[in-house]
């Protein structure tokens, strides 16, 4: 079955650095678009960076755009981001996501805590 396991969350100061790490398995990695998105508490989920199956495009919630870069490693079924000078603002938990045949399949969460 699809599997989405994510890793790498904890808590930092502002302006720091964390790398997330997803590790996918239960279908064709390279086939498909791999997204994270995150939630804030109290608000709803959204969308944060989204890959193309050969990393040939990467896109970006306006928020985050300059500090966060998405990456994949279709060799090893990962998916990363990579999370720059972070803000109070970014502390969410952070989801991993695909969309197979119109179904989302998510990971767990992975908590994200910036905080001086």
């Amino acid at each position: 079955q699809v599997q989405l396991v994510e890793s790498g969350g904890g808590s930092v100061q502002p302006g720091g650095s964390l790398r997330l790490s997803c590790a996918a398995s239960g279908f064709t990695f390279n086939f498909y678009t791999m997204t994270w998105h995150r939630q804030a508490p109290g608000k709803e989920r959204e969308w944060v960076a989204g890959i193309s199956r050969s990393s040939g495009s990467a896109n970006y919630v306006d928020s985050v755009k300059g500090r966060f870069t998405i990456s994949r490693d279709n060799a090893k079924n990962m998916v990363y981001l990579q999370m720059n000078s972070l803000k109070s603002e970014d502390t969410a938990v952070y989801y991993c996501n695909v969309r197979l045949t119109s179904r989302d399949y998510w990971g767990q969460g992975i908590q994200v805590t910036v905080s001086s």
